[in-house]
């Protein structure tokens, strides 16, 4: 029976939770509604969960709050796409709660869960029933419940799982896109998936294994000392650096694991890592001369340096109020190929974010690139309806003003670019880039990832399907025959201009050609074929 977590098992459980989702991710991705190369749900929660158990891995302390602080971050940083931002969100109100204890209880657990649910609807506009919020809220509703009379995780996390399970079968009966494609709702199975990886290790599984290609190096002092210079409130001031060697005759390693305690309580960001030959230590403290005087107790010192990081801090603030920016207002994109990043930056787009399509950005990457723009106000078009949340959630991450163009396409983008106004205020610009893509019709080729019906139409791998941000308006065996029948199905009279973006896997003769064909099916509008280089889809369409 386990009627407590503490800060070990939490940190253990967080790394389960990610690594489940990490051997399910494809899963996850194939419950993606629409039969198309670019369901990333589980992908994209995946990375959000990994960027989180990197920030943890970098805590050196096995404290709560801290690891709660830690968890809550990394997923933000991490966020990508709707369920990616939504399940950071889930966690930001989780951790809201388990910050709070020094151990969790099963009834401070249903508690963290409620607020994750609470936190995670308010980042929705328009939150649906039927997908993860729903399979959250109603999980949380009834660890609550649970908790009441349960106080044995064991069990507890066993019946939370239960009613997880029941409610994500009842979401094709809430959501009719899920029932027309025979499918659970994707969000809900990879957050069923992560508090099942929690379960697991309370269980007793231990054994995940969670390697990444791209893993951070393990944190020396050097890294935490750059890291912490960089924090504009510094509560203990002096970071204290020495070595302790030729130790006294009576000194053990557990004298050394003593420091260890005895720095931790004057300080924080404590390292004490060595043997009886040679020990390193690093904490920040307020009190270096009893740092020192307790290591003076085990040996002699040697390399020591004491410096003050409040003042180092003043020095980086000094810098940065210098380099002032030089402009009012700047812009960034996300572009999903070479030939519409040269398209944004013929635009004046200040910064592009290479993504899209099975490679969302995170809200740090969009934080990050506004970070490089020398304007005060930064306006930010995702140019996909999955990036458009954790454009949101950028905001959170930068001392810019964002402003977020809702465009959820690369034509809208673009028609948000071609408005803008250097000269304009911040309040005419976002008027004017809204109104440009309103005008806008936007629609994709590309292929079939499963046999399926939705929207009508009976569907083979590999068929090649047209679709705007609704539904699927067309399907044929060649690339040509669907594009034009997606531009018919999207044509009105009051169309002026079609572009094709045509994509790294069309040659540009082809590309010319069809131009050349709409270009006679259409004689009143004028036709456009332009590089584009992007992945997954053949061509991305517009229509003026």
């Amino acid at each position: 029976m386990i009627k407590t977590i503490n800060g070990a098992t939490f940190r253990k459980m967080i790394l389960a939770g990610a690594s489940l989702l990490e051997q399910n991710k494809k899963y996850v991705d194939s419950l993606n509604v629409f039969p198309v190369p670019d369901g990333d749900t589980g992908t994209n929660m995946f990375l959000t969960m990994k960027s989180a158990v990197n920030e943890v891995s970098q805590c050196i302390t096995n404290n709560i709050d801290a690891l709660s602080k830690a968890f809550s971050k990394g997923a933000l940083k991490g966020a990508r796409g709707n369920s990616g931002v939504i399940t950071s969100q889930i966690f930001k109100g989780f951790c809201l709660e388990t910050a709070k204890v020094s151990e969790i209880t099963t009834k401070v657990f249903a508690k963290a869960m409620q607020e994750g649910a609470n936190i995670a609807y308010k980042a929705v506009t328009k939150p649906k029933e039927g997908t993860i919020l729903t399979v959250i809220r109603v999980m949380a509703e009834n660890a609550v419940n649970v908790a009441k009379r349960c106080d044995d995780f064991e069990v507890f996390l066993k019946k939370v799982l239960e009613t997880g399970e029941e409610i994500l079968r009842q979401t094709p009966e809430m959501l009719p896109v899920l029932k027309k494609a025979g499918v659970v709702d994707a969000g809900g199975r990879g957050i069923i998936i992560i508090f099942t990886g929690f379960y697991k290790l309370i269980m007793g599984e231990e054994d995940f294994e969670f390697q990444f290609e791209d893993e951070k190096k393990t944190q020396t002092v050097d890294d935490v000392v750059a890291e912490v210079n960089a924090l504009e409130d510094i509560q203990n001031i002096y970071c204290t650096e020495y070595m302790i060697m030729h130790m006294k005759k009576q000194t053990t390693e557990a004298d050394i694991d003593k420091l260890r305690e005895k720095l931790i309580q004057i300080g924080d960001s404590v390292i004490c890592i060595g043997d009886l030959n040679l020990v390193k230590v690093h904490a920040h403290t307020n009190e270096p001369n009893k740092a020192l005087e307790y290591a003076l107790e085990l040996g002699e010192l040697c390399n020591l340096k004491i410096e003050n990081m409040r003042e180092q801090n003043r020095e980086i603030k000094k810098k940065a109020t210098v380099q002032e920016e030089t402009k009012e207002l700047g812009m960034i994109a996300v572009a999903p190929g070479e030939g519409l990043a040269t398209i944004f930056k013929d635009l004046s787009v200040d910064e592009i974010i290479h993504g899209g399509q099975t490679m969302n950005p995170s809200a740090a990457d969009i934080a990050a690139a506004a970070d490089k723009v020398p304007a005060r106000n930064v306006f930010v078009f995702p140019n996909n309806k999955n990036i458009v949340l954790a454009a949101q959630q950028a905001n959170d991450l930068t001392n810019k003003n964002l402003i977020i163009i809702p465009t959820r396409s690369v034509p809208e983008g673009i028609s948000a670019s071609i408005a803008f106004n250097p000269d304009g205020s911040v309040e005419e610009n976002t008027d004017a880039m809204n109104d440009a893509i309103k005008g806008v019709r936007s629609g994709m080729v590309t292929y079939a990832v499963r046999d399926t019906h939705v929207d009508g139409f009976d569907l083979s791998v590999g068929e090649i399907i047209g679709l705007d941000d609704k539904a699927i308006l067309a399907k044929g065996k060649l690339v040509s025959e669907t594009t034009e029948g997606l531009v018919e199905k999207m044509m009105s009279d009051d169309v002026m201009n079609i572009t094709l973006f045509y994509g790294e896997d069309i040659r540009e003769e082809e590309a010319n050609a069809l131009a050349e064909k709409l270009a006679t099916t259409y004689p009143d509008c004028e036709v456009t074929a332009a590089y584009g280089g992007q992945p997954v889809y053949y061509y991305l369409v517009s229509l003026e």
